[in-house]
């Protein structure tokens, strides 16, 4: 019989600045550790050569992370051209070399603007973890295997380059839905501008409302308080009585705001988030336990 689990003691958000060299699953592993709670999770996977906010939910919080995992993103990386690699990025294998020293920022950036900006399809790299047929493109690119992957809408809000000391590197700044590969859409543009191109020093700056700026590292980020997962959502107030209601799953007239709604109680607490339920009521998309 195996053992019982115990119950999240420990309840929050935390807003990491991932070091590179390790993984998203390093960083959640880290955070169980030092909070000595086995209920932990993140919010989006960086690369282990990505830095970055990388949030991360703890206790009754992770019942949260869909709210922080869907909104947008902000990144800063460097696109090298004339040389492409297996993964799209620094960490691969060179597969292909270009004559691109010097690449115009003025030329790539109507490349981007006409090409890579807006609502756009990317094909998801092999080293990304979607799943195909129940196994992981990474898991299938380190069996040598490159399979068919069907093009996946993204949006991007903007892609901005500026010019580095290096002629044939520019500095790119991306804000985009979630879902969005930053090496593809360097690799993207080097094919646009007639050769090749990848990745490297990708840092993410943003998920949603959390930044750089709240961020620490895996041993002394903040632990913020469980409703910091909703920050982005139109806040509902409820009384007591109508908290009762909600902390029972009911079924609710919808109120005023863009939905879904995070309700909170009389006494400053998350009760649950709600969403529309026909024309004119809201019901319970989740109900956050209060002990």
């Amino acid at each position: 019989m195996g053992r019982r689990k115990r119950p999240a003691t420990t309840h929050g958000i935390a807003v990491v600045d991932k070091p590179a060299g390790v993984t998203s699953h390093d960083v959640v592993a880290m955070l169980r550790k030092r909070f000595d709670e086995r209920q932990v999770g993140h919010g989006g996977t960086l690369d282990p050569s990505a830095t970055g906010v990388l949030v991360v939910a703890v206790g009754k919080a992770t019942k949260l992370l869909r709210f922080v995992e869907k909104t947008s993103k902000a990144y800063v990386g460097e696109i090298v051209f004339g040389v492409e690699t297996d993964s799209l990025d620094a960490d691969g294998e060179v597969t292909a070399t270009h004559d691109m020293d010097e690449v115009p920022v003025a030329a790539a950036q109507a490349m981007v603007d006409a090409h890579l900006v807006g609502d756009i399809e990317q094909i998801p790299p092999m080293v990304s973890a979607i799943k195909i047929d129940g196994k992981r493109l990474h898991e299938l690119a380190r069996e040598g295997i490159e399979v068919e992957r069907p093009p996946r809408p993204v949006t991007i809000h903007s892609f901005t380059l500026m010019p580095t000391e290096e002629p044939n590197v520019l500095l790119a700044a991306v804000e985009c839905s979630s879902g969005t590969y930053i090496r593809t859409l360097a690799a993207d543009l080097g094919h646009l501008l007639g050769g090749g191109a990848h990745l490297r020093n990708l840092r993410r700056t943003a998920v949603g409302r959390f930044t750089l700026g709240e961020a620490g590292s895996p041993d002394e980020c903040e632990l913020l308080p469980v409703a910091e997962a909703v920050r982005t959502l139109d806040r509902v107030d409820v009384t007591e009585q109508v908290g009762g209601l909600v902390m029972n799953g009911r079924v609710l007239p919808a109120w005023d705001g863009a939905p879904p709604w995070a309700v909170f109680g009389p006494d400053e607490s998350l009760l649950a988030v709600y969403e529309p339920h026909g024309a004119h009521d809201a019901k319970p998309m989740v109900v956050v336990p209060q002990t």
